[in-house]
Parts: structure tokens; sequence; C-alpha cells
């Protein structure tokens, strides 16, 4: 019998030995079960000829030809990448609704003598759960968020608390963006679905009794949304201020930045969208600068001219509580870690508040 599953924590909690995605490659990059293997028993092409013979020819002959491409490959399946597995192995399957795909191979696993089962509804009970956990309820959570001037080495500051025992939430780590204009990363974001369920298996897995500390952010992450549970604790959080001088935010944007300061011909092409929210004289000297390759300068410039401005707007329009203000120094090892403890205690006492 199919396991059910009535809430995403309940399926984080499964149990099982391994996470089994039979889906085809195609469905599984959109998105999938955060740490699940993909075991595709159809690939793309041969999943778009089935069920174009479905459509058009007869469900009949496109069943008869899945289920000799769906066994074909789950023998492959068997043979090589799972064949390591012993006796008492416990996989949990799933495909798209918990149909034929999961349920042959799983059927499968099970003559075998491996103690598979499959998920009642497949991904889409999964995605189900996950769009009532991030859409429909108010999460549990009590959220403090980091805040401070562009350049005050804010992710750098969420990992040091985490590796001293606090709760953190990497928004951009999940997102897998910086957070700016100038934020990609050399791999591309995820797909909101992925960003989506990278986060709620986060967040369930966070402690509701202790606070959590979130990097301030817009309700975008690049092209990624966050979602409105966790944006509306992130609207009513109360803050933490990471101070720095302009000399070591600048030192500091410059060296985390050096891949984008780097690349001239896309600066000229972000930056030229910016003609709408700064005058054509600064957007010109930032192009002066791209020119010259005075990475220092630019930096400068597009933080005191752009970020700066820009965040002083977003805090007079939020008014958010902000409960203390902890110096980073230069932004070095020393400044960092020192920062970090003071945002330690201040979580301390925000917890027993």
């Amino acid at each position: 019998m199919a396991l059910t599953f009535r809430t995403l924590t309940d399926f984080h909690d499964h149990g099982f030995d391994d996470v089994i995605d039979v889906r085809s490659p195609a469905e599984f990059a959109e998105d999938h079960v955060p740490g699940a293997i993909s075991l595709p028993v159809l690939n793309n092409e041969e999943r778009a000829e089935v069920g174009t013979i479905y459509v058009q020819d007869s469900p009949f002959k496109a069943r008869k030809l899945g289920a000799a491409l769906v066994f074909r490959n789950a023998a492959n399946h068997i043979e090589q990448k799972l064949s390591h597995h012993e006796g008492g192995w416990r996989p949990l399957v799933y495909c798209w609704r918990g149909g034929q795909r999961s349920g042959s191979f799983t059927w499968l696993l099970q003559q075998i003598g491996w103690r598979a089962e499959v998920v009642e509804g497949g991904y889409q009970t999964y995605r189900r759960l996950v769009n009532k956990y991030l859409y429909d309820t108010a999460l549990p959570h009590r959220f403090l968020l980091l805040d401070g001037y562009t350049g005050t080495a804010k992710t750098d500051l969420l990992k040091l608390v985490e590796a001293r025992g606090g709760q953190v939430l990497d928004l951009e780590g999940l997102a897998n963006h910086r957070g700016s204009l100038l934020g990609d990363m050399p791999a591309p974001q995820p797909l909101q679905k992925g960003f989506e369920s990278a986060l709620a298996t986060v967040l369930c897995r966070l402690d509701p009794a202790r606070p959590v500390l979130v990097e301030a952010e817009s309700s975008k992450v690049g092209q990624r949304i966050i979602p409105p549970s966790v944006w509306a604790l992130m609207k009513a959080a109360p803050r933490v201020e990471v101070r720095a001088s302009a000399e070591a935010r600048c030192a500091y944007l410059t060296r985390a930045y050096d891949d984008i300061l780097s690349d001239a011909v896309m600066l000229r092409e972000r930056l030229g969208h910016l003609r709408a929210h700064r005058s054509n004289a600064v957007v010109d000297n930032w192009f002066d600068l791209i020119d010259e390759g005075d990475k220092l300068g630019l930096t400068r410039t597009l933080m005191l001219d752009h970020y700066d401005l820009a965040y002083e707007k977003s805090r007079r329009a939020i008014g958010a509580e902000v409960l203390d203000h902890v110096d980073a120094g230069a932004l070095d090892t020393a400044g960092l870690n020192s920062a970090a403890d003071r945002i330690m205690a201040v979580m301390e006492r925000f917890a027993n508040n």
C-alpha cells in the first residue's frame, strides 16, 4: 500500500534509507524532494514519445511501450547504481502522481527483497505540502534580521553565527545569489519550486523555540521570490545592524565581487539599466571607471551613489525596530569574530524576551 503523508514534517521524517525519484531528468531538474536520488525509468525523449502515442494513437500501445521501457531502464539501475545495496535496504519511491512509473519500479524492488514503498500521490503530494507550508500556514519561527549597509559581510557573519550554534536561515545560499543587481553566481539559480523546496526543508528542521537569524533582504533574492509566510516574518522582525567604515566595506566588496568586477561587458549591461534611477552623469562615471579597470574606484562609487542610497530609502520605508548595533571593525577575521560574538549575545537576549 502506498504511504500517505499529512504534513511536510511527516514527509521529511519518513525514516527510509533513501528517497528515489523515478521521473524524467527534466522533471527532476525543475524540482525534487531535497536529497532524492534521480533514477528515471523514462528519459525525457521516452516520456514524450509515450505521451504522444497515448494521445494521438492508442492508450494500450502507449502503456505497452511504457512498460517495456520502464522495466528495461529499471533493470539497468538495479545492475549499476543499486547493485551495492544489501537485502535490508529501505527506499521510498515517487513519480509524478504516484502512478505506474513509481508503482512498477517499487514492485520490482520488492520482488528482489528490498523493503521499498511508494508515495501516495507522488511528487504532487509533496508539492502540495510545500505550498501549504509556505503559502497557507503561519510559520512558528521567530526571526531576527541581520541588517546593515552593503558590504558589511552579513553572509560571512551568518556562517560565523551558525558555527557558534546559532540558528540561521541563509536565503542567499538557498537561492544561489548574492542578493543584488550584481549578485549572480557562476552557477544558475534554482527554479522557484526548487528554491521553495530547499527553503521549506531548512525551516522544518529549525527549532521554533529558538530565534532564527536571517539576512535582511528585499522580497526577491535575484529572480527567486521569498514566499509569503517567510516574508511576513521578515517584515515584522526586529533587527541587529552591522556597522563598518566605508573604506572597510569598499575593500571587502572589491574582494568579494572580483568575478563580477572583472566582467566589463556584463557590468555595462547591468548598470545601464540604472539610468532610470540614477543620473546619466553618475552612470557615465561608472562606465568610465569600468573602462579604466578601476575596480576599487567603481566599487566605492557604486556603494556610495547607489547601494547606500537604496538602503537608506528602504530603512525609512520599513521603520523596523533595531535591537542593537554591532561594529565589525575592519571586516577582517578579528572584527568579524568579535561581531559574531556580539550577535550571539543579541540573539540570546531576544530569545529570553
